[in-house]
């Protein structure tokens, strides 16, 4: 196209993309005075002697403007046209809701999807319906009342798009809440105003820390007996070292709980209607202006301490607005300075939207946030992602599901532009797929969709990848950094009852792998048998319960197991010759070095040096020397567990011209470990659990002497109302069966959460009984 036309004529070149509706085309065609039209690149030609610059600007900003020109001088409209990439970008959140088990987290998230229009009535999560929550789709979750898979939805609110994940509470799948949080912009804290921060609103929130994500604070049940925010305000503070301070005061407590007044914009509000979908505002009442002016200072106090234009105003006594203040939370709400603190009672429906217009105000959109990939092809440095829809496509796939229409992959979706049909890459393992669906996620129903851009988080079907996988077009390779997987602390011996099943048993377990991290399917190379590993008792028991549901596979559980593990204690010296001769070529490899514990805190729990000076060891032969270490350690002497923490040190060695091998040299490392493991006095290590209880003050007595008797450590003891809260550390293997014994001892009353916490040496009589333990199962074989 030439770049000078007449005056007085404005000249439009346009790229529609496929998505533009024909009909849209046809009706510009018919205002403007179509000169060319190409639908196989849907690219559009205009001219119009009167058409306002302004105007083919607004036309830019929509469609992807080629060349502009008025009159003789020619303009460029990228800015517009990033101007409304990042308007557009403006208006889109991506957040998870997190809490403690009980918390209340799947009926907020029912509650904003009618509120938002995208559910026409409520459905309870332990519904007498029998219909159960929206987001609690898998018929395990309905019947057992808990979150088991994170679910993704998206809904719409004030013309923002909203992209949701409700995670579960339970500490066994803590792998879907690292999931959700790796690939979210900002999230939902949700507090019981009764229990207050319990022991998994402390693991949720590390992982918010880990990942960075700016969060609200959600204290919910206000309508409940004992409720109390400001002492949970306090405990968010204290406990989760939160730099927090209420947004609201709630109007009542319990069952006076009538509505919220809102501390910014200084009216109160009150919920009204069958569903509380009337929010009306009013004056505050007289008798709570003095409590409202009290909270409102400790707020612009609080947030004042880390945004200093806030604090510019306030130490100048001027006025604040509800805007200087709402912008200065804002600021420091994504900057992970201030935690913002909202109320309500979703069960009630009170407090939701106000907690929806909250995640608009006060959490960031996809821009707002820095994201960094690795790029493979620069030693991977950090390349910071701007969001631009126009840029190369960068997609995470976070997380995986069997569908009914095959492997369902979930992506965020970081840069660029993703469109069904297209081809993409999988940088992880260099392969080119087709994209052949794209849908949006709505729990377990889906809408089928064209293109998705930067920021969104959508789902494609039959694209075979793991967890963590990284997609672009092939034009850049760039990696994102991968989640936090914590390792299994249980075992369970698993057998299908039927020979018969045996395709659809490998069929499950092999999908249940691929859906979840923290699931590990092994083989006992003693008994020959599978052994599932995962994050404890209910992870497992779901996994086994699927299996039978979905694949119609009856399985024999065996006696949960637990991973110990194998440590030396003192440093020791290795010499060992490999020498064989029997005709043909032999086999001959001397290794010489010592063997270290490393401490338990170290990051690598394996570390292999060579400080070999000269040739005596050729060096194409010191992989396999490693390597021969790395697999006699798979498996210690004591109790035939992995050994960790171990340093491995080779000084010396010795080779043969002609019978030296990788072989050779691999079998001596493994039997100078196995000559030195006793002198480095070897120890068993065991999974430590952190237990909190909550029992009746009555039976405080009667469990803190059973945890003793377990062999648990005693670490904190917290009154709460008329309920004892205890903390301990115990050996997960004496833990087995403790809901039942719990039950028993406080009439059903007691209640706890467990998650690992660590791996410490077992005492020596302990270590004897294992050692014996197996040494017999050994000896019967």
């Amino acid at each position: 196209m030439s770049r000078a036309t007449r005056s007085s004529t404005t000249r439009l070149l346009y790229t529609f993309s496929t998505a533009t509706p024909s009909s849209f085309a046809a009706l510009l065609a018919g205002n403007f005075h179509l000169r060319h039209l190409s639908s196989s690149t849907r690219r559009f030609h205009f001219h119009h002697r009167h058409l306002p610059s302004s105007t083919a600007t607004h036309l830019a900003g929509n469609f992807h403007l080629c060349h502009f020109s008025s009159g003789a001088a020619a303009a460029r409209v990228d800015s517009s046209k990033e101007a409304w990439w990042k308007e557009s970008m403006a208006k889109v959140r991506n957040i998870g809701i997190s809490a403690h088990i009980d918390s209340g987290k799947t009926t907020l998230t029912e509650r904003v999807l009618y509120y938002t229009g995208k559910i026409h009535e409520i459905h309870e999560v332990r519904g007498k319906d029998g219909v159960g929550a929206k987001m609690d789709s898998m018929d395990l979750e309905r019947e057992k009342g808990i979150t088991i898979q994170s679910a993704a939805t998206y809904c719409t609110w004030k013309d923002y798009q909203v992209n949701i994940i409700d995670t579960p509470g339970h500490v066994d799948f803590t792998i879907e809440v690292e999931r959700a949080l790796r690939v979210l912009d900002g999230a939902i804290l949700v507090l019981c105003s009764v229990g207050g921060v319990q022991s998994q609103s402390i693991t949720v929130d590390r992982q918010m820390r880990r990942y960075e994500v700016p969060r609200l604070a959600f204290i919910n049940k206000l309508d409940r007996m004992g409720a109390d925010p400001w002492k949970v305000l306090n405990q968010a503070r204290s406990k989760l070292r939160h730099h927090a301070a209420a947004v609201q005061v709630p109007i009542g407590l319990e069952e006076d709980f009538q509505g919220l007044i809102d501390l910014v914009d200084g009216k109160a509000y009150y919920f009204r209607g069958s569903s509380g979908e009337k929010v009306e505002d009013e004056d505050i009442p007289s008798h709570m202006e003095g409590i409202v002016a009290e909270k409102r200072r400790e707020l612009i106090e609080t947030v004042s301490e880390v945004d200093d234009q806030l604090a510019d105003i306030f130490l100048n006594d001027e006025p604040i607005s509800s805007i200087d203040l709402e912008e200065a939370i804002r600021r420091a709400t994504i900057a992970q300075k201030f935690v913002p603190v909202f109320m309500g009672s979703a069960f009630k429906n009170k407090g939701v939207q106000k907690l929806l217009d909250g995640v608009i105000s006060y959490l960031p959109c996809p821009i707002e946030v820095n994201n960094y990939a690795l790029d493979q092809t620069n030693n991977e440095e950090k390349v910071t992602l701007a969001g631009n829809p126009a840029g190369p496509l960068v997609a995470l796939a976070f997380k995986l599901e069997e569908g009914r229409f095959g492997q369902l992959t979930y992506l965020r979706i970081y840069e660029g532009v993703i469109r069904k049909g297209e081809i993409i890459t999988n940088v992880n393992n260099g392969k080119k797929i087709k994209v052949p669906r794209l849908v949006r996620m709505h729990s377990n129903e889906m809408e089928d969709i064209q293109e998705a851009h930067a920021g969104q988080i959508v789902a494609v079907f039959g694209v075979d990848c793991a967890s963590g996988d990284t997609f672009t077009d092939g034009k850049v390779k760039y990696t994102m950094t991968s989640m936090n997987v914590p390792e299994p602390v249980m075992s369970l011996a698993l057998s299908p009852v039927s020979k018969d099943s045996g395709a659809q048993f490998s069929k499950a377990l092999n999908r249940f792998q691929r859906e979840d991290p923290t699931f590990r399917v092994g083989l006992d190379p003693e008994s020959s048998q599978t052994i599932i590993s995962g994050m404890g008792e209910l992870h497992l028991d779901i996994y086994v319960e699927r299996m039978r549901r979905e694949y119609k596979v009856d399985a024999t559980v065996g006696k949960p197991r637990v991973n110990f593990r194998e440590a030396i204690t003192q440093r020791a010296e290795f010499d060992y010759l490999h020498k064989k001769q029997s005709g043909g070529q032999g086999q001959y490899g001397r290794v010489v070095g010592f063997v270290e514990p490393l401490p338990l805190d170290s990051k690598t729990k394996f570390e292999f040096e060579n400080v070999i000076v000269g040739q005596a060891v050729p060096s194409n032969f010191i992989p396999a020397i490693e390597k021969g270490f790395k697999e006699a350690a798979n498996s210690g002497s004591l109790i035939g567990h992995p050994v960790e923490y171990l340093r491995v040190v080779l000084t010396d060695g010795q080779a043969h011209a002609v019978d030296s091998s990788e072989l050779a040299f691999k079998l001596a490392s493994i039997y100078a470990f196995r000559q030195c493991y006793t002198k480095a006095k070897p120890t068993i290590l065991e999974p430590v659990m952190l237990v909190e209880l909550k029992v009746p003050m009555e039976f405080q007595g009667t469990v803190t002497g059973d945890i003793n008797k377990r062999r648990g450590l005693l670490v904190g003891n917290d009154q709460e109302g008329d309920d004892s809260v205890i903390t301990a550390h115990v050996p997960l293997n004496n833990m087995f069966g403790y809901s039942t014994a719990l039950r028993s001892m406080t009439q059903g009353k007691g209640e706890f959460t467990m998650e690992y916490k660590e791996h410490l040496p077992v005492s020596q009589d302990v270590q004897t009984q294992l050692v014996n333990a197996y040494r017999a199962t050994k000896g019967t074989e």
